[in-house]
């Protein structure tokens, strides 16, 4: 069992979310940066939809009650283990006792940690993914234990190494696709929107990224209808809403643009005041 001694900011569990339920109203969730979250997942052989403990700004503080092996991937927090610090994007094994804490924020937003073999948390609808409503908890609390195996008898180290790049994280271009209803904005908007630079705002969590800087809106409100996590949405006051992974799965706003995965795990690891600008993803020639 793995104890939780500090939360952290905003700490939960995570694999790639759920699929084939949006028609019921039921958000895809699942790692904001699905990058990091398997490639910590990968470091420890890991299929790489095992559940991982996805941290926010704050990291948590936790005790292994057993011994295993752990990864860390994404955002630098000082990782230290009994106070050494530690690398990310290496396997590392704990032994029983071992109590590992996330410091000050160095670079990135969003930090993972992966056990071999995953947490063995509730799955809910095919998922172990953390939401509101969804499953009993939407994040970790002081005092919650997490359930994992132990180290097989049968385990031996890896001393391989895996080259993880992750420039992504200083990254401020967000590439993106036209959205349903970017040919209806007029040509000046187009342009604005593609070129200046925007600003996150303070309202920003697991559900959606809204900028600061406007965009004039003379569009009409659309027919409700499919959005998905990166859907760039232009609401009635000229604010652009970009939607993360805990989103709604429908809309009334225009739809004026649609994000990469790549992009996605771009903003994942950008806060509030942070800049970014859209750029249109280059078709591929055949």
């Amino acid at each position: 069992m793995l104890k939780v001694l500090h939360a952290g900011f905003y700490t939960s569990v995570q694999d790639f979310g759920r699929n084939n339920h949006q028609y019921i109203g039921v958000p895809f969730s699942g790692a904001m940066d699905k990058k990091a979250a398997t490639f910590a997942n990968a470091i420890l052989g890991n299929n790489p939809n095992e559940a991982v403990l996805e941290m926010t700004m704050l990291g948590a503080k936790v005790q292994f009650n057993q011994p295993t092996v752990v990864a860390i991937s994404g955002a630098d927090m000082d990782t230290k283990i009994n106070n050494t610090k530690i690398l990310r994007y290496k396997a590392i094994v704990v032994n029983s006792g071992d109590v590992l804490s996330f410091g000050k924020l160095k670079q990135g937003f969003r930090a993972y940690l992966a056990v071999l073999g995953g947490f063995k948390t509730p799955t809910v609808l095919g998922s172990k993914s953390m939401y509101a409503t969804i499953t009993e908890n939407q994040i970790i609390k002081k005092g919650d234990a997490l359930s994992y195996n132990t180290i097989p008898s049968n385990y031996r180290p890896s001393f391989a190494s895996i080259k993880f790049n992750d420039d992504y994280l200083k990254s401020s271009t967000i590439e993106v696709f036209k959205g349903a209803e970017f040919d209806l904005l007029s040509k000046e908007q187009q342009e604005q929107l593609l070129s200046q630079p925007f600003t996150i705002s303070k309202d920003n969590n697991r559900m959606a990224y809204q900028l600061a800087e406007t965009l004039e809106n003379t569009l009409e409100p659309i027919i409700t209808s499919a959005v998905l996590p990166g859907t760039v949405q232009l609401t009635p006051s000229g604010k652009l809403i970009v939607l993360m992974r805990d989103c709604q799965t429908t809309g009334g706003y225009p739809r004026v643009l649609q994000l990469t995965e790549e992009a996605l795990n771009i903003l994942a690891q950008k806060f509030t005041g942070a800049s970014v600008s859209f750029k249109l993803k280059a078709k591929k020639k055949k």
